[in-house]
């Protein structure tokens, strides 16, 4: 688990002395990545009652097309500008172009924060 709470230390260095104790709010994760594979969602409990479910990995895109939506399959990762070293990895993130059989695909969800993998094909 990460700590998103304030810091206790200054921007000098210096000690800031803890104003409470660590709160269950401030809590925070690990981003979900989404790798290319057989279908695997969990869901997770957040704040309000509510659930969200996170895409442990994906087989399938929704792609956008001019006709209208497909249902296509992801073979790879072709680029992913937030990290190179995803493309080896083969994780899917908002903003990765992925292989898809209807042909390259820029990915426009969340997939680590919808469960779902959207995508708009590139010319």
């Amino acid at each position: 688990m990460k700590y998103q709470g304030r810091s206790r230390k200054k921007r000098t260095g210096g000690r800031r002395r803890p104003i409470h104790k660590k709160r269950k709010r401030e809590l925070g994760r690990s981003p979900t990545e989404t790798r290319v594979g057989d279908a695997k969602l969990k869901t997770i409990d957040t704040m309000g009652g509510t659930e969200k479910v996170r895409a442990i990995q994906a087989e399938t895109a929704t792609v956008a097309t001019d006709d209208g939506t497909v249902a296509a399959t992801v073979e790879s990762v072709v680029e992913n500008g937030a990290n190179p070293n995803y493309v080896r990895r083969n994780i899917i993130t908002k903003g990765a172009i992925i292989a898809t059989s209807e042909g390259e695909a820029r990915v426009t969800s969340r997939p680590g924060q919808d469960g779902q993998v959207n995508a708009v094909l590139v010319d």
